[in-house]
């Protein structure tokens, strides 16, 4: 029987039992377990790792465990370089693009709305997302640990507030997107990009208000919608306050 110790860090620790939470602890190990077995068996999705120390040095989700091995487990580092180690991931996104599980409309439609390509349909199923996820290299947003599991997803997010605007700003500050926020060049509605577009071609689809109080406009040539900088953009710079600059009007 082989026996491992177990030391989670920072908010991985949401994941495992609340007995095991920052603290070591001891448990038997499968025959030919690996460090991504044991992790995920514990509770942790892989997905949320970036980084496992083995006694010590720096080892990869096929390391097969040992008797007596002590196995620290690190989520993403926001400060320390880490460069000089073995990082969990074999390659990083160079293009960000999400899928959002069926739970995650809103916080689907704010990413649009900061100018980020992101799926979602609200009758995906997990196959699906999956697909997709390997087939486009998107990132996997969800509240479902057991979703992250799935083999053939390399990159996703456990999404841990209830709010949509919570999550937004909860992805932006994980992520790092702060300087990537390209507001209203998505259109909200299906993904597509968004064209300016002149008031008098699209006025007579304007509510009476916003004939009076608006001068530029966009629209989809997907869905032909047509947006303007009204209450959603305040509710978008709202969710921005704290995770990145306010876009500018």
């Amino acid at each position: 029987m082989v026996t491992a110790t177990f030391r989670f860090y920072e908010e991985l620790n949401d994941f495992i039992a609340p007995d095991r939470r920052r603290r070591e602890f001891s448990t038997p190990c499968a025959r030919a377990a690996t460090t991504k077995h044991m992790i995920e068996a514990i509770g942790v999705p892989h997905t949320e790792v970036e980084l496992i120390l083995v006694n010590g040095e720096s080892a990869g989700f096929d390391r097969l465990l040992e008797d007596g091995d002590r196995v620290a487990v690190y989520p993403k580092f926001e400060s320390l370089d880490v460069s000089e180690l073995l990082r969990v991931r074999d390659h990083t996104l160079r293009e960000l693009r999400f899928v959002a599980d069926a739970h995650l409309g809103g916080l689907a439609r704010f990413l649009r709305m900061a100018g980020f390509d992101t799926l979602y349909d609200n009758n995906y199923q997990d196959e699906a997302i999956v697909e997709v996820s390997i087939a486009e290299n998107r990132i996997v947003l969800t509240r479902d640990r057991e979703l992250l599991k799935r083999r053939g997803v390399t990159h996703g997010c456990y999404v841990h507030a209830l709010k949509s605007p919570d999550q937004f700003r909860e992805i932006v500050k994980r992520l790092d997107l702060t300087g990537s926020v390209k507001p209203f060049t998505l259109c909200l509605k299906c993904n597509a990009p968004l064209r300016d577009i002149p008031k008098e071609a699209v006025i007579d689809q304007l509510p009476p208000s916003v004939k009076l109080h608006h001068a530029e406009f966009s629209t989809c040539d997907v869905c032909r919608g047509v947006f303007w900088k009204g209450s959603h953009w305040q509710r978008m710079n709202a969710a921005l306050a704290g995770a990145a600059p306010p876009a500018q009007p």
